[in-house]
């Protein structure tokens, strides 16, 4: 605050910001509250001719600062004086303390532009003003840190935290005892007229907040940071907590780990909004193909263990986990015929999970943090037989889902006896590899990882596999040439796809524009309880439940040829025949319910009929703007999102006898949740005889 203060009456590093006065300024008598307001002249970067035209050389705004020393906040509130009948600004900052960390600030920004008419200028104003406000936010920690380091300069350091008056403090106590902290006080402008008196503020106001130091337990706690994330600047530190703050309120499933979420901030450079989009895609992945109990339920099948060439080996000098791959002795094509591309990538994935639990327990072991893992691969034996075109298609197949849901996990790559034919596969692969990854790799041909800068370097040599001329022996398997009696016919491999595809108990479904998707439920027994559990994979839908005494009919496949499906249990069925009127042949049982890309939705229905129930997930369109025909530029990004009015949903329904199920109906609730930042806003509905949650 006292850096900040330095900004007035004037500041040079802002030559837009020529003056300022005092207008108001109001001071509790405790100190805990000061309200000050100021009128502050601007010259604006504008074209002389506007200027003109508008008759000012300057424009005036007001702003007002409050502080509350006792709810450690600031809130800084700003509107234009000049033109206010023409163009209407209005800005808002509040600094905060961190909930989990007092000695973090928070900081948060808003503002809101409306130009009702500006002599036939309104464009150039509004270009204007993005600008000069582009402009501001990016100087704002320039100057703020330039005071700070005037301050330290100075030699002040550190200011001590406000303490209450004795009185102040007994008045606290007795009248509201444990009382818990309030939100910051907004003064009204009344108060600095009419000047209220500290007693009443303190009337107004919660008692000292209790200081929210770490406990050994806390996970913010400085030792468990260093111990389990590493060195993390603060700026990086609030960014996780932020984001798994996040989770924690719109995912009630498994959240992951600090060290997983870590990994996808620093694939997205800290950049919150981008990790949180690739993290939440990558936890509906994780939901829809059970990855997370891969390694207790999956077993891979002999071939694999038999023939592909990679293993678990020790750990490299920095304490990772070493795998050893010896692709060169590898029959990918081999691999590929007798077990098609869902095996192997179902056995990679088993790897990546293997990794991630080697990765805490070397953690444990070494006493410090270790998030990732060394590769090294042996091309020894590489040639044009890898090259084969289906086995290229499943190893950019394998590692584009690797990318997207392991960021950050391999800490170091091996390449060693680089052939000849290397330089092609390279070509062939790096495109799809992430730069930062790529940036890892380190690459030998020959015998060169032998020499200076080589495989010592990086592996104790007590640990060097025994075929690379070290004396540990490895168990990884030796590969060698798969024999054609155990390939599969293409038919084989592809009802095998299907089903590994489909060995969730969750299904995929394909929504298009005038074409929803319906799933039929017959209910026999009144009372009994629908459930459901679907996820918003692409595309914004909408969710009804209707009912009919008597059956649709047969399901009708989709038939437009523009929106074949591809994806493996993809479907579309529609079961409402275009003939039935809605009221007369069937009725709605539910509100229809808005779901956003990216939410997971849980909810049920308690019947009360028997008949047929129909859910349905049905495409949104975006309303069209009341005031304009114009798109709004939301709805037009939103629209982006959804490419070829194309949507996609994983569901899972069930029905449960009324006397099956546990607990009484009105305990049936649910909850909304988002998964990306385009649904910040959740919605809930429940009546009477249903529930529906978007579960966080």
């Amino acid at each position: 605050l006292q850096a900040y203060e330095r900004r007035f009456p004037t500041c040079p590093l802002i030559p837009m910001f020529v003056a300022s006065d005092t207008v108001n300024e109001y001071k509790s008598e405790d100190e805990a509250i000061h309200v000050i307001e100021r009128r502050c002249k601007l010259d604006i970067d504008a074209p002389r001719l506007l200027k003109k035209i508008a008759g000012v050389d300057y424009v005036y705004f007001v702003q007002k600062n409050s502080l509350n020393r006792r709810e450690r906040t600031l809130h800084i509130e700003a509107y234009n004086e000049t033109f206010s009948n023409r163009v209407i600004i209005n800005e808002h900052c509040c600094y905060t303390v961190h909930p989990d960390n007092e000695d973090w600030t928070c900081f948060e920004q808003s503002a809101s532009l409306d130009i009702k008419s500006f002599f036939g200028f309104e464009s150039t104003v509004e270009k204007i003003a993005m600008k000069q406000y582009t402009s501001n936010i990016k100087k704002g920690k320039e100057i703020i840190e330039y005071y700070l380091k005037q301050l330290e300069e100075e030699g002040i350091t550190f200011v001590p935290r406000w303490t209450p008056p004795v009185a102040c403090k007994l008045e606290s106590s007795t009248s509201h005892p444990r009382r818990p902290v309030s939100p910051a006080i907004n003064i009204p402008d009344s108060a600095t007229k009419e000047g209220l008196n500290s007693k009443e503020i303190l009337n107004t106001s919660s008692s000292p907040s209790e200081p929210t130091a770490g406990t050994p337990d806390d996970k913010l706690d400085a030792d468990y940071i260093k111990r389990y994330l590493g060195d993390l600047t603060p700026m990086q530190e609030s960014c996780l907590i932020r984001l798994r703050q996040w989770l924690q309120e719109t995912h009630k499933g498994k959240i992951p780990k600090d060290e997983h979420i870590l990994r996808f901030l620093r694939a997205r450079d800290f950049n919150i909004d981008k990790a949180r989009e690739i993290l939440c895609q990558s936890l509906t992945w994780r939901k829809q193909h059970q990855v997370d109990y891969i390694l207790d339920t999956w077993n891979p099948p002999q071939v694999l263990q038999d023939y592909y060439a990679g293993g678990w080996h020790h750990h490299d000098k920095d304490g990772r986990p070493l795998y050893v791959l010896r692709l060169g002795q590898m029959d990918t094509k081999g691999l590929v015929r007798a077990l098609g591309e869902e095996a192997l990538l179902r056995y990679v994935l088993s790897i990546n999970e293997e990794g991630l639990r080697r990765c805490e327990e070397n953690t444990k072991v070494f006493g410090r943090p270790i998030s990732s893992w060394t590769c090294l691969v042996d091309l020894e034996g590489l040639n044009m037989r890898h090259l084969w075109r289906p086995g290229v298609k499943a190893l950019l197949r394998i590692i584009e889902v690797v990318e997207a849901n392991y960021p950050e996990t391999l800490g170091r790559l091996l390449i060693l006896r680089a052939p000849r034919v290397f330089p092609v596969l390279w070509t062939l692969v790096s495109p799809f590899i992430d730069d930062n990854t790529r940036k890892k790799f380190l690459i030998y041909a020959g015998n060169d990882y032998q020499g200076p800068g080589g495989l010592l370097d990086y592996i104790d040599k007590e640990i060097i596999p025994d075929f690379l001329g070290g004396e540990c022996m490895c168990e990884v398997p030796e590969g060698g040439l798969v024999p054609k009696s155990l390939y599969r016919t293409a038919e084989e491999l592809e009802n095998e796809d299907i089903k590994l595809w489909t060995e969730t108990i969750y299904q995929s479904a394909s929504v298009f524009k005038g074409a929803p998707h319906e799933v039929l439920i017959q209910i026999v027994d009144a009372s009994s309880v629908i459930t459901w559990d679907f996820d918003v994979c692409k595309g914004d839908i909408v969710f009804n439940i209707f009912h009919s005494k008597r059956a649709p009919q047969p399901p009708k496949k989709d038939s437009l040829g523009a929106h074949s499906i591809t994806s493996p249990g993809g479907n579309n069925v529609q079961l409402i025949d275009k003939v039935w009127q809605l009221g007369r042949d069937y009725s709605m049982v539910e509100s229809p319910l808005i779901c956003k890309e990216g939410e997971s939705v849980q909810g049920s229905h308690v019947t009360r009929w028997p008949g047929f129930y129909i859910l349905q997930w049905k495409f949104h369109s975006m309303p069209a703007c009341a005031t304009t025909n114009l798109p709004r530029v939301d709805d037009v990004l939103a629209s982006l999102q959804v490419s070829s009015h194309k949507c996609k949903v994983m569901y899972y329904t069930e029905v449960i006898g009324s006397e099956d199920f546990r607990g009484s109906m009105t305990s049936l609730e649910s909850s909304h949740s988002g998964f990306s930042q385009l649904s910040a806003a959740t919605t809930s509905s429940s009546q009477s005889h249903s529930s529906s949650m978007i579960s966080r």
